[in-house]
């Protein structure tokens, strides 16, 4: 059983399977493997194109829908109105479900702020498209202007966090405002082997590298949602809550972060936190 993160309501698993890059019938397969294997928290986008994939994995997998956490993500160029609403449709239409468990804004927009969006968000909510809905991406300064305007709680923020990249800024004030933190290229796409002090790490509790990365997030109460599509990787992905690192581990691990360990930064974001 995947423990969960309890926040504003919303029961979130605390790890998950990233699907990005995952396509036909690959996405079929590892989304119904995953939750043959025990899996319950599942991540998609309309930006990535498979939802009807994932759709498919989740009738696939034989997992009652009421033990699923699904979540997908609205583009940041389908923010306006008019464009919020057909894109959330399609989302869902796509999926083949009445509702997701959790609608983020991708992006955060360069042109829109948020108190223009944000109260479309708040809506799909209330019409019963998501049981929770949140933001990916958004910085102290957006994430501040964003609770000013909504009227339904934002319970997650999705951004990049792996043992390369310093995030404190953002993760602290989410912990302050009740947010939760979803973490997306934990494993840092491939910076993980052979890194000394993970390498010592995972040979003291009998782990892989990437075992220990992820155990650091989820010890620290933050998602991660690993990608891959290989029944063996899923299995080891999952296989992170039979032990527990000591302060020590953690502290020499934050040590690994720098300000400059960014893997995703496109045209689109915003100033980051630093």
């Amino acid at each position: 059983m995947v423990p969960v993160i309890e926040v504003k309501g919303a029961s979130i698993p605390a790890i998950g399977l990233g699907t990005m890059t995952l396509k036909g019938d690959v996405c079929v397969d590892a989304v119904s493997a995953a939750l043959t294997m025990g899996y319950r928290h599942i991540d998609t986008a309309a930006f990535y194109g498979n939802e009807a994939e994932v759709g498919e994995g989740l009738r696939k997998s034989g997992v009652g829908r009421d033990e699923i956490f699904l979540t997908t993500k609205v583009r940041n160029s389908d923010l306006a109105a008019g464009a919020f609403e057909a894109s959330v449709e399609a989302s869902l239409a796509k999926l083949g479900l009445p509702y997701v468990d959790l609608f983020l804004i991708h992006w955060p927009s360069p042109e829109l702020p948020p108190s223009d969006y944000i109260p479309r968000l708040c809506e799909a909510k209330r019409k019963g498209q998501a049981k929770h809905i949140g933001v990916a991406n958004f910085t102290v300064a957006l994430i501040e202007e964003a609770e000013k305007t909504a009227d339904e709680p934002l319970v997650n923020n999705q951004i990049e966090v792996h043992p390369f990249l310093d995030a404190r800024t953002i993760i602290a004030e989410c912990k302050r405002r009740d947010i939760s933190i979803t973490a997306y290229c934990p494993l840092g796409r491939g910076r993980i082997p052979g890194n000394s002090v993970l390498d010592r790490v995972a040979k003291t509790h009998g782990k892989s590298e990437a075992q220990v990365a992820l155990r650091w997030l989820v010890q620290q109460d933050i998602i991660p949602i690993p990608r891959t599509a290989t029944p063996e990787k899923l299995k080891q992905n999952l296989d992170v809550f039979d032990f527990f690192l000591a302060d020590s581990e953690m502290a020499d691990i934050g040590k690994l972060t720098v300000p400059d360990g960014r893997i995703v930064n496109p045209a689109q974001a915003p100033k980051w936190d630093v």
